[in-house]
């Protein structure tokens, strides 16, 4: 079947009402206007932040001339449906994490974050300098997208749970929400994992409908209140090292696009990644001591823990290994880390060693 003929010819959700309620894109006097639909509810901290500083940035970079109409879940379609609603035609542009879409395909977990992958500056070297972007584009080939990366919320945080894990054991039975891959190495512990759109975690976590939850980090889960619920904090994981977000828009709009608003639009997202990227790091630290102040324990996983997350990671990436551009992607990721980590380990990661020991902190 031809994936995109399908798409296009396709109601989302099963729904042919659902295609004549999305508006067409809007021309006036030599204006464009994109809609795009995203994952996260208004005022969600970084995730929100980095959509309305794409919108901004946009605008202010044409003057005006494009322009981005931002629509939340619910107003056109449900968080995760974003993916086939710009696939199909039905919405310009989304902004999300592509490791929702790993059900598509799991290369797209690359382009998110994958266990044990790399860190947001890693990611960004691969990215612009390693060959990603061009494979961004071929995965996206299938989907009728032109992938862009905008935003990153850096390292995020082990996760919030109302108990101690004090060993791999105690990950079974546990009804923990984790998407993309990171979500199937839980599996493999045992844990009943779901993918539950932001918005809907704060009502899950104190209804008890999940046991734990992993988000982004200390400012954007302040925040979203997950301490007023649960009280064990790991603020390191190994899931999502550094967290990038994608403004994807629809390859027949883009390639409708005249060269300007595309290059507007790509050196919009990148800048978008810087922003938000040192916007989180500079908030991280003052949230997490609030959140000490509120109760909150924060703790790390143990080494033997961190040995079975390893384990188990590495299972879940080679089951994948059949698919040639899942395949491909991970080839050219992992080259690039190994390159980038030769240095880092040698400069930036010896240097802050050095000035923790000289210097405290």
């Amino acid at each position: 079947m031809d994936r995109r003929s399908f798409l296009k010819t396709s109601a989302l959700g099963g729904s042919a009402a659902a295609a004549t309620t999305l508006a067409a894109p809007a021309y006036a006097q030599g204006k464009r206007t994109l809609t795009m639909v995203q994952s996260w509810p208004r005022g969600f901290a970084v995730l929100d932040d980095a959509a309305s500083y794409m919108v901004e940035m946009v605008g202010a970079m044409s003057d005006g001339q494009l322009t981005i109409d931002k629509k939340a879940p619910g107003e056109l379609v449900g968080a995760l449906e974003v993916f086939d609603a710009v696939s199909s035609g039905q919405a310009d542009m989304y902004h999300s994490a592509d490791y929702y879409f790993i059900g598509q395909h799991p290369g797209y977990a690359y382009f998110t974050a994958v266990p044990f992958g790399g860190t947001a500056q890693e990611v960004t070297n691969w990215y612009y300098h390693g060959g990603g972007e061009e494979l961004h584009d071929e995965l996206g080939e299938i989907f009728n997208l032109k992938g862009l990366l905008a935003g990153n919320s850096g390292s995020q945080s082990g996760g919030w749970f109302r108990k101690e894990i004090n060993s791999a054991a105690d990950f079974n039975g546990l009804k923990f929400r984790m998407p993309g891959l990171g979500g199937k190495v839980l599996g493999k512990l045992g844990a009943s994992v779901q993918n539950i759109p932001g918005g809907e975690l704060y009502q899950a976590l104190s209804s008890g409908a999940l046991d734990g939850l992993e988000w982004v980090g200390p400012m954007a889960d302040e925040r979203a209140g997950f301490q007023e619920v649960a009280k064990v904090y790991y603020t390191a994981g190994f899931h999502e090292p550094g967290s990038a977000l994608a403004a994807s828009v629809n390859l027949d709009v883009w390639n409708d696009l005249t060269p300007q608003h595309q290059a507007i639009l790509r050196n919009a997202s990148m800048a978008v990644t810087h922003y938000q990227l040192s916007e989180t790091l500079a908030n991280n630290g003052a949230a997490l001591a609030r959140l000490q102040a509120q109760g909150v324990k924060t703790l790390q996983f143990s080494d033997d823990v961190w040995d079975a997350f390893g384990k188990a990671s590495a299972e879940v990436m080679d089951e994948n290994m059949g698919d040639e551009i899942f395949a491909k992607i991970r080839g050219s990721f992992e080259e690039s880390l190994a390159n980038s980590a030769s240095w880092i380990n040698k400069s930036d990661g010896y240097y802050v060693q050095q000035r923790i020991r000289v210097l405290g902190g």
